[in-house]
């Protein structure tokens, strides 16, 4: 770390306790001496899955966001309980929110979506040789899946067809390890 840069936290209090986030006002010694009060949320940490089938079709969600007032196209995602690692989310998530199962995960990258405001960790995994077991969404979750062909997946998310950061990230990555090339299929 470049210690140059480093703000140290001078005093603070929680301002909100939320369901899921946690807002934080600190007071903070700037590198220059000063101080400045900094706003923050504080978030579990999340996980997103980029599921491919046996075609190399992606398994995608339609999923109403409040806070933006419309539907978005998305990778499956979740929050990470407490004492649950992110693998047992990510295979969690899966199984509730598309009723699939993965015989196969690796973990593609970690990325921070909110560094000006909230601490939020989002893993992004890939999911393959997915298995259809029935979903189980929570009582407050109403969301559509679908597949979609690799190549349109790329296209939404370079044309503003998919907008969500996580998944936008997540299917980059995914295509940068080869999980999104064309395949053929057997039969």
């Amino acid at each position: 770390m470049d210690d140059r840069l480093q703000e140290t936290r001078v005093d603070g209090a929680q301002v909100f306790d939320g369901v899921l986030l946690k807002v934080y006002r600190d007071y903070a010694r700037l590198p220059d001496g000063g101080v400045a009060i900094r706003e923050f949320i504080r978030h579990p940490g999340a996980v997103a899955i980029v599921a491919v089938f046996g075609d190399g079709s992606v398994l995608l969600e339609r999923q109403f966001r409040y806070p933006c007032n419309q539907v978005f196209i998305e990778i499956p995602a979740g929050k990470i309980d407490p004492g649950e690692s992110a693998m047992e989310c990510a295979a969690r998530e899966l199984r509730e929110e598309t009723g699939y199962v993965a015989e196969r995960w690796r973990q593609l990258g970690c990325l921070h979506p909110c560094i000006g405001y909230s601490d939020e960790t989002i893993e992004v995994w890939l999911a393959e040789e997915l298995r259809f077991v029935g979903a189980s969404l929570d009582s407050e979750e109403f969301i559509e899946t679908f597949q979609m062909k690799p190549a349109d997946a790329l296209a939404a998310a370079s044309n503003g067809g998919i907008t969500d950061a996580k998944s936008v990230i997540g299917l980059y990555w995914a295509a940068h390890a080869g999980a999104l090339a064309p395949r053929q299929v057997e039969g």
